[in-house]
């Protein structure tokens, strides 16, 4: 059976399930996946038609394991998997058209909470965020479950073995990928609707369907640093040789005669040699014999590409030059704000858009980070603080950006509210006294 006609018959399977409509559970009944957790192949092949195949080196995934790029990418995937998150109405949204908002509300956190029967929400976003920075794609299954309690579950896919259909129609319940396992039979492309699977892109690009991820545009410059790497390791260890002995005036004899002596008597012995010859043999050096033979500047860098490539700042990967105390507060919040802050808007807007409100139905609610519009907590307190006191905001909107739970009846608003104000009044008396 050719790839063709795979593709055929898994589209010809997808409409069989649709006409029995399966996925009419009952209470208490798990989704069931579609996809396979660890496709046997890492390098999607290329085939005919209409899918198209991800061309990602295998390389990504070792380059991945490497000390440096290893760092940047916990930088930026440890930190927004490590970061506080709410599940809210929409600023648009009135609470009190919203049928059961709070109830809804809890199940879809609770929801995300517990993903599937093995990840939590955290590693479930680890996973997509390390293939979003590694090939510039990530992907998780999305099914409903038909249980009230837990409407959907969730399983993060090796975006490398998506496939992405060009000529998608623009509806949701049409299918726009298909997943490659690299099995044989029927089971090797299966066929996803677009409601079916979240797939994040990095730098997504008009002229092609793929992301384009950081570790794909440092991968020249990290191979280089990794030859450049080995290459001072073993001029350090001594295993490559940058000197010579030159013996003017010797026969071919004397010559092997001094090698073997040299081999057996001398060589790691730790004994002096002495050598009785009618002239001093000359040492030849090839190079200085200082640490610029190691191309120390050469791999800083490379090393500094590699951080522009992750939108870090270089001190993060261990470059503390022409670095103190006033500089390092501003780099540390350039990439807080460079590196941090665009992708986890990018993972909230996924969630909200193809997980709330496309396979749900529920596009009232939003999923938002809330460590990410203040990196200083001092700053964040006095501004909300001043939005209290102009009245932009009141109380329990300011509790449920910070994810709190309202505070009971409007008075507790009011009473609290008047609070602040008489305190800022009384500190504004006082400055002026």
């Amino acid at each position: 059976m050719t790839i063709k006609d795979q593709w055929k018959h898994a589209l010809a399977r997808l409409t069989a399930r649709r006409a029995g409509d399966p996925g009419a559970g009952q209470d208490g009944a798990s989704a069931q996946r579609k996809t396979v957790a660890l496709p046997s192949i890492l390098t999607p092949y290329a085939m005919p038609g209409r899918p198209l195949p991800r061309p990602t080196p295998v390389n990504l995934r070792r380059f991945a394991e490497t000390p440096l790029v290893r760092r940047a990418i916990n930088l930026i995937k440890d930190r927004i998997a490590a970061m506080d998150w709410q599940v809210r109405l929409r600023r648009d949204q009135d609470p009190e058209r919203v049928a059961w908002a709070g109830n809804r509300a809890r199940l879809l956190r609770h929801s995300l909470e517990f993903p599937n029967a093995s990840d939590s929400f955290r590693v479930l976003l680890e996973q997509v965020i390390e293939d979003a920075l590694v090939g510039g794609f990530g992907a998780v299954e999305m099914e409903l479950t038909g249980n009230a309690e837990k409407p959907f579950e969730l399983w993060p896919v090796d975006g490398a073995s998506i496939r992405v259909d060009p000529k998608w129609d623009g509806r949701p319940e049409s299918v726009r990928y298909a997943q490659a396992t690299g099995l044989a039979g029927t089971d090797a492309i299966i066929p996803l609707e677009d409601r079916q699977l979240l797939y994040l892109r990095m730098n997504p690009r008009s002229y092609t369907p793929w992301g384009l991820g950081p570790l794909e545009v440092a991968f020249e410059t990290v191979n280089a640093f990794l030859s450049a790497h080995r290459f001072a390791a073993k001029l350090a260890s001594n295993s490559v040789v940058q000197y010579a002995l030159w013996l003017n005036e010797t026969t071919p004899a004397q010559h092997e005669r001094l090698i073997r002596w040299w081999q057996d008597e001398i060589e790691g012995t730790g004994r002096v040699p002495l050598l009785s010859t009618e002239q001093k043999p000359e040492v030849l050096r090839f190079a200085q014999g200082t640490d610029a033979d190691l191309r120390l500047s050469w791999q800083q860098f490379l090393i500094r590409m590699v951080a522009n490539a992750f939108s870090l700042p270089p001190v993060l990967l261990g470059l503390e030059q022409d670095v103190n105390r006033s500089t390092a507060e501003s780099l540390l919040d350039e990439a807080f704000h460079s590196a941090i802050v665009p992708l986890a808007r990018l993972v909230a807007e996924h969630i909200t858009r193809d997980l709330f409100a496309k396979r749900l139905g529920w596009p009232e609610f939003e999923f938002v980070f809330n460590d990410l519009d203040a990196t200083d907590e001092l700053q964040e307190v006095q501004m909300q603080t001043a939005l209290l006191a102009a009245g932009v905001l009141t109380v329990n909107e300011v509790r449920a950006m910070r994810g709190l739970a309202p505070l009971p009846g409007a008075s507790a608003n009011s009473t609290v509210k008047k609070e602040v104000n008489d305190t800022i009044t009384l500190n504004n008396e006082e400055s002026q006294a």
